[in-house]
């Protein structure tokens, strides 16, 4: 039984220093994230800090610990067990860093929307802002990504090469690959593209294929596009680069909306013009710069009438459109009924009946 203890004596040791390298980790954490919360406690940023990095230090403060307790294993352990657990180790160490790296950019994120707000009216801004850190964070967590598992698979000899290969696109197999990928290549482009440029942002208002929405996500490789009727239009990215689409917040959200009504030639246009003004004034949806009446066609039966009006934004001027259409329609209905249109006919002598 004795030399059964003394035989297990040392690796039993090394289990010993390696929990107590654990919990002397699991400590660590424990006062690191004390002093972050207590260092950010009254900071906006608080819950955003603690929720994304927790998660990733728990695990990499124990992998620290136990890696600098290795050169303590070099009495109790061969040379071989102690290489391979430095190698499993600092492969771990990689991928958790990574992994701490990109919880960090929701981090960036979340301080990018808190500065920059796109929920209020006037948010071309912070639209521009936040689409720049959306794209840019998504970037990055491909370069983490691809970087970190390419330094994990070198810790490894028999694929080392494999991920110098990879990283380098070397030979047939990189053409191979580049050929096979060019459109998913060019999507990326192109969301460099976008994210320099900024042709779109992040709840922009756009006329695509037809549709009326907002710009509700931007990847690197698609757009999602949210319809006003709750459906959503997914477009790749390079959609936005070469196909024409209309912007209606490239510059402003303000926005003109037009209402047509079609009279008859002997409607009193000045008393409806009053009207659209009094109308404009009495409305939620109008931001009072822009109020115009104008007979804008005249043909065989009718007159149209174009009622041009602004509002702050896009979803205003829907509903400040509506309003006033109906409001113009029940005042002609109410006030100038000879005024809607009609068709006159011209009955001639001989087609009348004859007199008894």
């Amino acid at each position: 039984m004795f030399d059964y203890l003394v035989a297990l004596e040392g690796p039993f040791w090394s289990v010993v220093v390696i929990v107590a390298a654990v919990i002397v980790g699991l400590l660590a954490h424990c006062v690191l994230v004390r002093l972050m919360s207590r260092a950010v406690r009254r900071h906006a940023l608080h819950d955003s800090i603690i929720g994304h990095l927790c998660a990733p230090l728990r695990v990499l403060s124990p992998l620290l610990s136990v890696q600098l307790s290795l050169p303590l294993e070099r009495v109790n352990l061969s040379d071989a067990t102690i290489d391979f657990l430095h190698l499993m180790l600092s492969t771990a160490l990689i991928l958790t860093s990574a992994w701490l790296l990109v919880r960090a950019t929701s981090v960036f994120r979340d301080w990018a929307l808190l500065q920059y707000d796109i929920k209020v009216s006037d948010n071309l801004k912070a639209r521009k802002v936040v689409t720049q850190v959306d794209i840019v964070r998504k970037i990055l967590i491909v370069i983490v990504v691809l970087f970190s598992g390419a330094a994990a698979l070198m810790n490894f000899e028999n694929f080392r090469q494999v991920g110098a290969g990879l990283l380098a696109s070397a030979g047939v197999a990189g053409l191979v690959v580049g050929f096979a990928a060019q459109r998913t290549l060019a999507n990326i482009l192109a969301g460099f593209q976008i994210a320099l440029s900024q042709p779109i942002r992040m709840d922009d208002v756009v006329i695509v294929e037809g549709e009326w929405g907002r710009i509700e996500e931007i990847t690197l490789t698609y757009v999602v596009v949210a319809i006003w009727d709750l459906r959503r239009l997914v477009l790749p990215i390079s959609y936005f680069i070469e196909q024409p689409f209309e912007n209606w917040t490239r510059q402003s959200a303000s926005i003109l909306g037009t209402v047509y009504l079609h009279v008859d030639y002997t409607a009193p246009i000045e008393p409806i013009r009053q009207y659209l003004a009094q109308a404009l004034e009495e409305s939620e949806f109008w931001d009072g710069a822009v109020c115009r009446l104008h007979v804008t066609e005249s043909g065989a039966r009718t007159v149209e009438l174009r009622a041009l009006m602004s509002a702050a934004s896009s979803g205003d001027a829907w509903e400040l459109r509506c309003e006033v259409r109906e409001k113009l329609i029940a005042f002609v209905q109410q006030h100038h009924f000879e005024a809607l249109p009609r068709v006159r006919t011209d009955i001639a002598a001989n087609d009348q009946p004859p007199l008894k």
